[in-house]
């Protein structure tokens, strides 16, 4: 073998090890990416969310309005409490409770169903009302699931390679389900940019459909003084449900103000403070949109 064929068989060998390194780390990544949920979660400046209720989350927006589209809809199907803290720590682990495009093989959206497992067309998957009622019927179908661990009963459903990591979402998820339950009062506050995405009539449409197929709401009714919507509340409980719901989809659906039992949340401080005009609203919520222009 002369001295150019030794240096160009070394050159080879150099650049398969080098191949072989890097076919390595792009499979601990994929792993590591699997353990947290389906995506590399990189540091967040900051979240436009805040959640309390016995503990604090924080989300941004399109993650808080996933989680309340997810347990608004785990009510309306009259599923217990404990079935919306399996579904939220799954969508946590699984896709970082957003609405991913794609994912391992051919996993698409909030709970990475699979539509050659038989979840449906990848176009009804993207569908977060889809997704979400797809898993709370598989969900019920599994015998004893209300008195497993949440890792368990969420393992049960999806058949995941990794079955223990939905158990680290679930002092998360407790959080979100009683907040998003209406167990906390004024427990769901987030921020809204001074360009919403939606505004006047169209904001106001936007919010009356999504209560109707969250929720399941009949029609809700125009509000002249606040130029929103009502929304009849039977009890407090039902009130903060709808209440924090608007406030989860106020940074997408242009909400400017919402009230109910004598506090309100705005959209300009992003918290929520006593009414100051002594309209306290009660057994309604009422949510205010930005005016057009």
């Amino acid at each position: 073998m002369t001295v150019k064929q030794e240096v160009r068989v070394r050159s080879r060998a150099i650049v398969a090890v080098g191949v072989v390194f890097a076919v390595v780390a792009l499979l601990g990544v994929w792993v590591v990416v699997r353990q947290l949920g389906g995506q590399l979660r990189l540091p967040v400046a900051s979240r436009t969310c805040t959640v309390q209720a016995d503990g604090t989350v924080l989300l941004d927006a399109d993650q808080m309005a996933n989680a309340a589209t997810i347990a608004a809809i785990g009510i309306q199907r009259e599923m217990p409490e404990r079935a919306v803290v399996v579904a939220l720590a799954t969508a946590y682990q699984e896709s970082g409770l957003r609405n991913l495009a794609g994912g391992d093989r051919d996993s698409i959206g909030l709970f990475q169903q699979r539509p050659s497992q038989g979840w449906g067309t990848p176009q009804q998957i993207r569908d977060q009302r889809y997704a979400a009622n797809r898993f709370y019927a598989a969900l019920k179908k599994v015998r004893g699931w209300e008195e497993m661990r949440v890792t368990d009963a969420a393992q049960a459903v999806q058949r995941s390679a990794f079955p223990t990591a939905y158990q680290k979402w679930a002092d998360e998820s407790e959080v979100l389900t009683r907040a998003l339950l209406g167990e906390a009062t004024g427990a769901v506050a987030c921020t809204v940019s001074r360009t919403p995405v939606m505004r006047g009539e169209a904001a106001a449409a936007a919010l009356t459909r999504g209560l109707t197929l969250d929720w399941g709401l009949p029609g809700t009714g125009t509000v002249a003084a606040l130029s929103g919507l009502t929304v009849p509340a039977a009890d407090r409980r039902d009130g903060w449900r709808y209440a924090h719901w608007l406030v989860s989809h106020a940074p997408d659906h242009g909400v400017k103000r919402v009230r109910f039992a004598g506090l309100e949340w705005t959209a300009e401080d992003g918290t929520w403070a006593k009414v100051s005009d002594g309209r306290p609203a009660d057994g309604q919520v009422l949510a205010e949109v930005f005016a057009e222009g």
